[in-house]
């Protein structure tokens, strides 16, 4: 149990201040405290901690690797210590700005189209968004919630399931006029498989042959993209074929402008979207939760 005495949220400010001002010297005239009586908080933080924090081996200051993972936590226990005291003040009115990262496509096509009615259901709230296929360290990038598709690695951090889609491999009749239509796996060989330019959960795609077993065929071609977006386009474009979620193309297959490909050997696996927050054993902004229920009400991916 923690000792009465100790300021912890103050000794988190002060440290916080620490690192953004560079130096003991600045972080004690922006607080208006001497600045050995700065130095004489960090060391017994670090004491109470049993970790170095700063290095006080150079000039300039410089954060150990603990001193970094205490630096990113303590922002974030003060963001929601500062978000607690605006909603216990207000009433737990949503509030204030709120960070989203969101995969690509997700975000052009699902969460961009929602988001007025959301911040005109919430008025006090702001969003800053962020569209990557990245994968991001919330902590790190200071997000909220990020939106990820996929298998969820392990993590502290709590999911919530927004949908799931199954997946189809795809080409525009422009790309199949030149380049003709595959009717099997094996024929893709002949075929430019457009691929990601990052790390993915799967090194090939996954198919069943006329056995109705399981194989694997592997991703090559001249084209790597950035994003799920980028490839769906060229795609259009007749640039090869791709493999992407259904709901991602569901329009473009409708309207012709994509041509569904070996159905016949599609394994039928689908990818799942997630919610990911920092949230398990904390305090919840009301901002984030009403953001959560937001998106389960109203996000449609099957």
């Amino acid at each position: 149990m923690a000792r009465p005495d100790i300021n912890r949220s103050g000794e988190i400010e002060v440290f916080v201040r620490v690192v953004e001002e560079g130096s003991f010297s600045s972080a004690a005239r922006a607080l208006r405290m001497t600045p050995s009586a700065v130095s004489k908080l960090i060391a017994r933080l670090e004491a109470r901690l049993g970790a170095r924090l700063v290095s006080r081996s150079t000039r300039k200051l410089q954060l150990t690797p603990e001193g970094t993972a205490f630096y990113d936590s303590g922002l974030r226990i003060l963001a929601d210590m500062a978000a607690a005291e605006q909603e216990a003040a207000a009433g737990a009115a949503p509030r204030g700005r709120l960070r989203v990262n969101t995969y690509v496509p997700f975000g052009v096509h699902r969460l961009i189209p929602l988001l007025p009615r959301f911040l005109e259901r919430y008025s006090e709230i702001s969003v800053d968004l962020v569209l990557t296929d990245n994968v991001i360290d919330l902590m790190a990038e200071r997000a909220d919630v990020a939106i990820r598709a996929g298998p969820l690695g392990e993590s502290r951090l709590v999911a919530r399931k927004l949908g799931q889609s199954r997946v189809v491999v795809v080409a525009a009749p422009s790309y199949l006029e030149t380049h003709g239509t595959p009717l099997t796996p094996t024929d893709l060989d002949r075929h430019n498989r457009m691929g990601f330019g990052f790390a993915r959960h799967i090194d090939g795609w996954p198919f069943l042959d006329a056995a109705g077993n399981a194989i694997m065929v592997p991703i090559t071609g001249n084209t790597l993209v950035s994003d799920g977006e980028a490839m769906r386009l060229m795609a259009l474009a007749g640039a090869g074929i791709a493999r992407l979620a259904y709901w991602h193309v569901a329009a473009d297959i409708a309207a012709g402008r994509l041509v569904r490909l070996l159905e016949d050997f599609n394994p039928g696996d689908e990818e799942a979207t997630h919610a990911v927050y920092v949230g398990q054993g904390r305090h919840l902004p009301a901002r984030v939760r009403a953001f959560l229920d937001f998106l389960g009400e109203s996000v449609r991916l099957t």
